[in-house]
């Protein structure tokens, strides 16, 4: 679905991403592994084009995206949910959620409403509160809300950064649980980059370790637990 091929990018004069290489196939939830600044969150970036790579193509679906726009790329089915959350905390939960479905086919058919009710099943919390502004929300609540945005388009890929940072392990054992559901219930396509290793492994079928911009390491989630390198590197 989604292949990286030979990606450099840069912000400025610093060179982050050195001839990064990955794929992402359907149905499939991958991590992007590493310390940071090693350039995970950029390689998402790259992807939905806010730092274009200035050599390398990316393709998705077969087709190549690297150079088109943010928003021409997120309309073919790519969905971005960043690190800082950035919900807007005047509006209410489900005018939040309903921002998410512009980028449906058809935003005024009720495939809207069948999206909403969806979230709402998945994110029980967001629908007791639903006509709570964004900014009562707590942090684990406000990444659900997050989550469930980025999913009312109905993308065919997520890209997500960072999901459990900061967050308590309660809330953490919640949203992993969510994610799992909507992987094997509604075969969500994942792009995933997290600091904590052993809870992304847990979730992922494949993976990549990431070290000054290159690939070092990239495996199964079970040869990525077993292999001594990556314990090491990714703190598990």
């Amino acid at each position: 679905m989604l292949e990286l091929e030979n990606i450099h990018t840069y912000y400025g004069r610093s060179y982050i991403l050195q001839g990064v290489s990955l794929a992402v196939h359907q149905k499939e939830i991958v991590c992007l592994l590493g310390r940071n600044g090693v350039g995970k969150t950029t390689t998402l970036k790259s992807v939905i084009g806010l730092t274009p790579p200035r050599r390398g193509v990316i393709r998705f679906e077969n087709k190549e995206i690297s150079g088109l726009k943010t928003h021409e790329i997120s309309r073919k089915g790519i969905s971005y949910v960043p690190e800082d959350r950035r919900i807007f905390p005047n509006l209410t939960i489900e005018e939040n959620l309903l921002l998410g479905a512009k980028n449906l086919i058809d935003a005024n058919s009720d495939a809207k409403m069948e999206n909403l009710a969806k979230m709402y099943n998945y994110f029980p919390i967001l629908k007791v509160r639903k006509k709570q502004s964004g900014g009562t929300l707590s942090g684990g609540e406000q990444q659900m809300l997050t989550i469930a945005r980025g999913l009312m388009g109905s993308p065919k890929l997520m890209l997500l950064d960072e999901p459990f940072e900061g967050l308590a392990p309660l809330v953490v054992k919640e949203l992993v649980k969510i994610i799992s559901l909507l992987s094997q219930e509604e075969g969500l396509t994942l792009l995933m980059v997290e600091q904590n290793a052993r809870m992304a492994l847990r979730l992922a079928n494949r993976g990549y370790v990431l070290e000054k911009g290159s690939v070092t390491f990239e495996g199964t989630s079970a040869e990525m637990q077993e292999s001594e390198e990556v314990r090491k590197k990714c703190g598990i």
